[in-house]
């Protein structure tokens, strides 16, 4: 699955259920389920959730949360706008998953 594919899935009620755990926190993010979306990059337990644990916390405006997070992921903490990292997140997570 593409990028655009993964965005135009977006329009469902629910996640296509072989998405792993952290490609369905991004999905639930996208649609503005912040809670779900950190619950699943929580049990994600993985760089991959912890990845999308950081990037939930740097949109909350939790900055020093997200750090821990980065670190855990092993992944620099983003500057980029957040609507480029989810992006950058979600192709980096496809292209591992497919």
């Amino acid at each position: 699955m593409g990028l655009q594919e993964f965005k135009n899935s977006l329009g469902a009620d629910q996640p296509p259920q072989d998405f792993p755990l952290p490609l369905q926190a991004l999905w639930y993010e996208a649609k503005g389920d912040w809670h779900q979306a950190h619950h699943l990059a929580q049990s994600a337990g993985d760089k991959a959730g912890a990845w999308i644990h950081a990037y939930l916390h740097r949109k909350e405006g939790d900055p020093s949360n997200a750090a821990y997070w980065y670190s855990r992921a092993g992944q620099t903490p983003s500057q980029l706008p957040l609507e480029t990292e989810w992006e950058n997140i979600a192709q980096a997570l496809l292209q591992q998953y497919t």
